[in-house]
């Protein structure tokens, strides 16, 4: 580990970048329809504006998180943010979908090089015992940035135009590019071996697991082309990626993804964890933003804004909730964080109906600010506590890997869920009663039908936290570490160091 003398503004340089790639995660969702409209495109292409950055950001994880390591995470963290800078640009003249869609992988890239170095970091400068309010600062940006971003969003293509939600990341790309430049420290290398067959492998077996689930439910999970089918990707991907996890086993040089890693049950318990808060945190919002739009009759900025007081809550509270992290057992405030969220959602499935007065929704909105508060910061600090330097990019990689499959795992089971809820609750055919999704009003007879459904939709994701509550009953208590100790930089049953060439 590393000794630095001042942590924190180097802390604060890497979330500023963090935040920006996690926003673009969500901002393009309330400008689809005016993409669609100043592009000429349909709506199948403008889903993959969305799609494409998703692919190009989760599946590099393993790959980038490890390059980290080997040519230091300041180093990855500036080229990721030179390659997403300018892919906005890129993003904001383009003329016509495709070019738009190809500059969205670009940026997509730029954010997988981003997005493991900057938990690698925090892993790197902050001592074990020290580390809980740095992961609290993280978390509240990774919490936030997924509600501000359609927000944003409503508001720049209201006033400005759709571009303006890339254009907005020049100023931002280059400020933190300075800041990064400057207050970032160059930590030690480590050199790896390039395991070439494991790369290949993660790579694939990822892109087809979540191409497969990301697209699913855009080909009605039949046939995409000939005989290739939804099904058929996603079990390829399976395959493909037990392959992987097999030739880490065996690989006797050193492996991508050192298995070692999971030896440590805290790390092997938080990147379960993580999935299920992947998947919650990304379901959750569908049903909500629908049934704000289409039986309360709310504009897309304004169906965001009904989100405000969780991203403020979250924001306001994760420092200290990290600061608590420091001094009592994290798993104490990771298992209340992540059974009032379960809590908030269950209190939103109950609350949505066509005639509850609007103030009545900040409350839940409010209880889940609270509870993500206490979910971020203190899992990730429990994840990561006992990773090696050496392995600081890799396991971050992981983790950040793990979140993403979690959440496209939530968005394809949530869209499938909303559909087969809607078909019970809505009279005579419930999916072609639907068209609201396309634009059209829903008559009024249809919305407490509707309500019901999106009430009962939110019960997966409610489910899927109970059980990231109950995971985080079996976190180990942290050891006490000594700054610069071995048990500092690795538990007595953590990976072991690589061997080097």
């Amino acid at each position: 580990m590393e000794n630095i003398a001042k942590p924190w503004p180097a802390l604060w340089a890497l979330v500023l970048g963090f935040f920006m790639i996690l926003v673009d995660s969500t901002i393009v969702s309330v400008a689809n329809p005016a993409i669609m409209e100043g592009l000429g495109a349909g709506i199948g292409d403008v889903l993959w504006v969305t799609s494409a950055y998703l692919l190009a950001y989760a599946v590099p994880l393993l790959v980038t998180g490890r390059l980290g390591d080997r040519f230091g995470p300041k180093n990855l963290y500036l080229a990721g943010l030179v390659v997403f800078t300018l892919a906005s640009v890129w993003c904001g003249l383009s003329g016509d979908i495709g070019t738009l869609i190809l500059a969205r992988v670009f940026q997509g890239l730029g954010a997988s090089l981003m997005t493991p170095q900057t938990m690698a970091v925090i892993t790197r400068i902050f001592p074990p015992d020290k580390r809980g309010a740095a992961m609290g600062l993280w978390g509240a940006a990774a919490g936030v940035a997924t509600l501000v971003g359609p927000i944003l969003g409503g508001v720049l293509v209201d006033s400005l135009g759709w571009e303006w939600i890339f254009f907005i990341n020049v100023p931002v790309g280059i400020l933190a590019f300075v800041l990064a430049w400057r207050l970032v420290p160059r930590l030690s290398t480590h050199p790896h071996r390039f395991d070439v067959l494991g790369v290949v492998l993660s790579s694939v077996g990822l892109f087809l697991l979540i191409f497969g689930l990301q697209e699913g439910e855009t080909f009605e999970w039949g046939t995409i082309a000939g005989p290739i089918t939804v099904w058929s990707l996603i079990i390829a991907g399976i395959v493909v990626l037990v392959a992987f996890v097999v030739w880490q086993a065996v690989n006797t040089g050193e492996p991508l993804l050192p298995l070692a890693l999971f030896r440590d049950r805290n790390f092997a318990l938080g990147n379960a964890v993580i999935a299920t808060v992947g998947f919650a945190i990304t379901s959750m919002s569908l049903p909500i933003v629908f049934f704000y739009q289409i039986v309360r009759g709310l504009a897309p900025t304004q169906s965001a804004l009904m989100l405000v007081p969780m991203a403020v809550l979250s924001g306001v509270l994760a420092a200290p909730a990290g600061k608590l992290v420091d001094r009592i057992n994290p798993r104490l405030i990771a298992t209340a964080g992540m059974t009032l969220f379960a809590v908030a959602l269950f209190w939103y499935s109950t609350l949505m109906t066509p005639d509850q007065p609007l103030w009545m929704l900040l409350l839940p909105s409010a209880l889940l600010g609270v509870a993500n508060a206490g979910i971020w910061g203190p899992l990730a600090s429990m994840t990561t506590r006992n990773l090696p330097p050496q392995l600081a990019g890799a396991g971050s990689g992981v983790y950040n890997t793990v979140r993403q499959v979690g959440a496209v795992f939530g968005s394809a089971s949530i869209a499938a869920l909303m559909q087969a809820r809607l078909g019970a609750e809505l009279p005579g055919d419930g999916a072609g009663s639907t068209d609201a999704f396309g634009g059209g009003a829903l008559p009024e007879f249809l919305h407490g039908g509707f309500s019901t459904a999106m009430g009962q939709s939110l019960l997966l994701p409610a489910a899927i936290a109970i059980i990231g509550a109950v995971l985080t009953l079996f976190f180990a208590k942290p050891k006490p570490t000594a700054w610069g100790s071995p048990a500092a930089a690795v538990a007595s049953d953590a990976a072991p160091a690589p061997r080097h060439p």
